[in-house]
């Protein structure tokens, strides 16, 4: 079966529960190759448990999941992922470049050298590129991690809450990021607040104490409401 048969992610159950408290009620979902998914929900709706078990960083309770048809957490299935944490983490003795250097050359990256350098210049990076991102703000640690996330080749990006601490060029360059990769042929699955740019999607998603709350289109959807827990009305 050719890659391009199989689903980019496809969850059977998939649920996460802590001490008997479910964080993810089991769901399932499929995400076909190419397409664009926002996930929104208040703190604690359950969106960081749904990326982290997907990335292969959280073992499920309930169900499993593919990535292209591969167990997740498997070298297969992370090979094919790149993974935006909301919470950034480095090396602490390595600088922006030199994280972007062992990245690209551990996923076998071509041309990685002119791809680091836009990705700095696209995100304002350019006269930290030297500097340990383990010492940066908030802000410049995203855009840190925004530039390690795009480094290498993927089929499929995770993302949970990217905009947050960016200001208005890393907001912009991280837009561009998303729309070039979803043009390239990825899947993307953005779990985020900045409701802005959930209509940038073709499909949305809510969730609401870990369970799943709205699965349609972004244009039929209230999404302030969506976001706050009300569940779309039945009537008519």
């Amino acid at each position: 079966m050719s890659k391009r048969s199989k689903a980019a992610i496809r969850a059977t159950g998939l649920g996460k529960s802590y001490f008997g408290s479910p964080a993810l009620h089991p769901l399932d979902l499929t995400v076909p190759i190419g397409e664009r998914v926002t996930i929104i929900g208040h703190n604690g709706s359950g969106k960081t448990t749904l990326i982290r078990m997907l990335a292969g960083l959280l073992e499920p309770t309930d169900g499993h999941a593919e990535i292209l048809g591969e167990q997740i957490g498997s070298t297969p299935a992370r090979a094919a992922i790149s993974y935006i944490s909301d919470q950034p983490v480095f090396y602490d003795d390595l600088s922006v470049w030199q994280h972007l250097e062992y990245v690209a050359r551990l996923h076998d990256t071509a041309d990685w050298e002119e791809h680091a350098t836009a990705l700095v210049g696209a995100l304002g990076l350019t006269d930290r590129a030297d500097d340990l991102p383990a010492t940066f703000s908030r802000g410049l640690k995203q855009k840190a991690q925004i530039a390690i996330g795009f480094i290498r080749p993927f089929d499929v990006l995770l993302v949970d809450e990217p905009f947050v601490g960016l200001d208005r060029v890393g907001r912009e360059a991280l837009l561009e990021l998303l729309r070039s990769a979803h043009a390239d042929g990825a899947a993307l699955l953005i779990a985020t607040h900045e409701l802005t740019t959930v209509r940038e999607g073709s499909r949305l998603i809510a969730l609401s104490g870990g369970e799943l709350l709205y699965d349609g289109s972004p244009t039929d959807a209230d999404v302030a409401a969506l976001t706050e827990g009300v569940a779309p009305s039945t009537d008519g």
